[in-house]
């Protein structure tokens, strides 16, 4: 396992101290690994194969074949913003790309993948993180989707509709919630998200 770890660790140019960081392991935990005076316990395990997007098996070394590499799909871009008003294929910010699975695309379906900025959407959701999102006009009443204001760039919010109200909440408590009725400024959903994907 640590061997395999190590590999992923220096792939991603990443050090033991922020993997610790990110996972909650301590890092004299993984001194203690290298070293063999301890072995980790599965938890552990499943903490740093979700960091690093691999299966508990691959991390093993029981899955070597399925890398991620190796999963079949098809490329999305990644935004770092989405103007309102400008088709998603002219927009011209795209700052990388993500892989989904071709079968999300099988019936016409439309995906986009975008920056999440600011902490307001903290700790589900943190400054840089990846969303996958699905392009569609509208959502359902609790679900976090990226929406327009007014026209301006999307934000991304978790959306509760009442009888005669929009409310745009952010999960961070430190963040206004807004409340948007009759005659306000208009809300049009992007997309939902469906997918979120932490860089390291």
């Amino acid at each position: 396992m640590y061997e395999i770890y190590c590999k992923l660790r220096d792939l991603k140019n990443r050090k033991d101290s922020d993997v610790a960081k990110a996972t909650g392991i301590t890092k004299s935990t993984f001194t203690d690994w290298k070293n063999g005076r301890s072995s980790p316990k599965q938890d552990k395990l499943q903490k740093i194969a979700d960091y690093f997007g691999v299966t508990l098996e691959y991390l093993l070394g029981r899955d070597i074949a399925k890398t991620p590499e190796s999963k079949k799909g098809i490329r999305i871009n990644v935004y770092g913003s989405v103007p309102a008003g400008i088709p998603i294929e002219a927009i011209e910010d795209v700052i990388d790309w993500e892989e989904i699975p071709s079968d999300w695309t099988k019936d016409g379906q439309e995906y986009i993948a975008l920056r999440v900025k600011g902490e307001s959407m903290s700790p589900k959701y943190l400054d840089g993180d990846i969303v996958i999102i699905k392009l569609q006009p509208n959502c359902e009443s609790g679900q976090d989707a990226v929406v327009y204001v007014n026209g301006y760039d999307a934000t991304l919010k978790r959306v509760i509709k009442k009888e005669n109200a929009i409310i745009l909440q952010p999960l961070n408590p430190e963040f206004e919630t807004k409340v948007y009725g009759p005659g306000d400024e208009e809300i049009k959903v992007l997309g939902i998200v469906i997918e979120l994907r932490r860089k390291i």
